[in-house]
C-alpha cells in the first residue's frame, strides 16, 4: 500500500477517489521558456509523499529544483538550468552553466580540474551535465498495491575519430515514498578503449544544511585533499553558519559498505526533522568526495559519490588510477537519494547503517 496523506491506502481504494493518478502523483512534461534557461525540456515528478523534483532532460538528465513537503533540498546558483548551447568546456567555464540543484553529473571521460592527459585538452567536470537526452520515455506500472514511475533516456558522448559512449539512465521513484533510484548504464560503443571517470555531484543547500547539521557516514579513513582542507580536517563533518572569504575545502572519505553492497550517507539537518540520505553501489563508486562550501552566497555541501578523485584526468592517470572502458564493455552504476522524516526513522536509519 501507499502512504498518501497521513493514510495507507491501496490502489484501488485510491483510484475510487480520484479521476486521475496525476491527481497525486505522477510524471509531467514541460519546456522552460525564460532567459537562458529558455528551450530546456524538464521532467516535473511528484510521488505524493510531498517529494517533488525536476529532472533535466536537455542537461544530462541531471536532478535540478528538489523540495520536500516546501523546504527546498538542494543549493541553486545564479545560473540556474542553462541551456546547453550555452555550454563553455575551456577550464573552468563549467561554472558558468552549473545550476547546483539535488544531482548534476559529472564525467564521462573526465571529472575535476582542467588539465590536459594524452595530448587531450580537458575542462572541468567533463561534458555529461550539457549532453541532450534522447529517447525518453516515462511510465507507471502497478504490481499489486505498488506503484512505480520511471522516466528513462539516453546520453550519448562521442566524436568523429574518437570517443563512442552511451549512458542509459534510468530514474524511478514510487508512489508515496521519498526516494530517487538511478541507474545508469555506460556502453563503450567506439573501437578503442575509453577513459571512463563518473561522479554524482549531490548538492544539499540551506535549510537543510546550517550550523546544527551533521554529516554521518561509516569510514575507514577520512583525509584532506590538499594542504588547504587540513585546518578542516577534525570539523569535516560538522558546519558553521555562512563564513564571508570561506575557501573550499574537500575531504576523501574511503566508506564502508554494508552487507547489501551499498554505502549510505546522512545529512542531518539541525533545524528541521529530516534528513536527505545517499546511497551508492560501492563496487563501481569506490570513492566519496566531500566537497565543503560554506562561505556567503555560496552555502553548499558536495556529496559526491564517484569512481575517481577530482584532481583532473591526468593525476588519475599518473596515479595508475585511471579507469577504462574497453570496447563493447559496459558498466551499471547505482545511486538512491532519499528523505527520512521524523527522528524515530532517522535514527532506525542511524542505527541501521551505523552511521555516526
Amino acid at each position: 500500500m501507499a502512504r498518501l496523506f497521513g493514510r495507507d491506502i491501496g490502489k484501488s481504494a485510491l483510484m475510487d477517489r480520484i479521476g486521475d493518478l496525476a491527481q497525486v502523483a505522477g510524471v509531467r512534461f514541460m519546456t522552460l521558456a525564460d532567459g537562458a534557461e529558455a528551450g530546456v525540456r524538464i521532467a516535473d515528478v511528484r510521488t505524493g509523499s510531498g517529494l517533488r523534483f525536476q529532472v533535466t532532460l536537455d542537461r544530462g538528465m541531471d536532478i535540478s529544483m528538489a523540495e520536500y513537503r516546501g523546504v527546498p533540498l538542494a543549493f541553486r546558483t545564479p545560473a540556474g538550468d542553462v541551456h546547453p548551447a550555452r555550454f563553455d568546456p575551456q577550464g573552468t567555464g563549467w561554472l558558468r552553466s552549473f545550476p547546483g540543484g539535488l544531482m548534476t553529473g559529472c564525467g564521462l571521460r573526465s571529472v575535476g580540474s582542467p588539465s590536459t592527459d594524452a595530448g587531450e585538452t580537458l575542462g572541468q567536470h567533463g561534458r555529461l551535465s550539457h549532453i541532450q537526452a534522447s529517447r525518453v520515455a516515462s511510465a507507471h506500472r502497478w504490481e499489486g498495491e505498488e506503484c512505480t514511475f520511471t522516466l528513462s533516456g539516453e546520453l550519448r558522448e562521442s566524436t568523429m575519430f574518437g570517443e563512442n559512449l552511451l549512458l542509459t539512465r534510468v530514474i524511478e521513484t514510487r508512489l508515496g515514498r521519498s526516494e530517487i533510484e538511478l541507474r545508469d548504464t555506460v556502453r563503450n560503443e567506439g573501437r578503442a578503449p575509453s577513459p571512463l571517470m563518473v561522479l554524482y555531484h549531490i548538492n544539499a543547500g540551506w535549510p537543510m544544511l546550517d550550523e546544527r547539521a551533521r554529516l554521518m557516514l561509516r569510514a575507514r579513513t577520512t583525509v584532506p585533499r590538499d594542504a588547504a582542507a587540513v585546518p578542516g580536517l577534525a570539523a569535516a563533518r560538522t558546519f558553521s553558519p555562512p563564513v564571508h572569504g570561506y575557501a573550499e575545502q574537500v575531504f576523501y572519505h574511503d566508506c564502508i559498505p554494508g552487507d547489501d553492497g551499498y554505502a549510505t550517507v546522512m545529512l542531518r539537518s539541525g533545524a528541521l526533522d529530516i534528513a536527505l540520505v545517499v546511497r551508492f553501489r560501492q563496487k563501481e563508486l569506490d570513492r566519496l568526495i566531500e566537497w565543503k562550501m560554506t562561505g556567503e552566497g555560496t552555502y553548499v555541501l558536495g556529496i559526491e559519490p564517484a569512481n575517481c578523485l577530482v584532481e583532473g584526468r591526468k593525476a588519475e592517470r599518473e596515479r595508475g588510477t585511471l579507469r577504462y572502458l574497453e570496447p563493447g564493455e559496459e558498466r551499471t552504476f547505482a545511486v538512491e537519494i532519499a528523505v527520512a522524516d521524523g527522528e524515530r526513522e532517522i535514527d532506525s536509519l542511524i542505527g541501521r547503517h551505523g552511521l555516526s
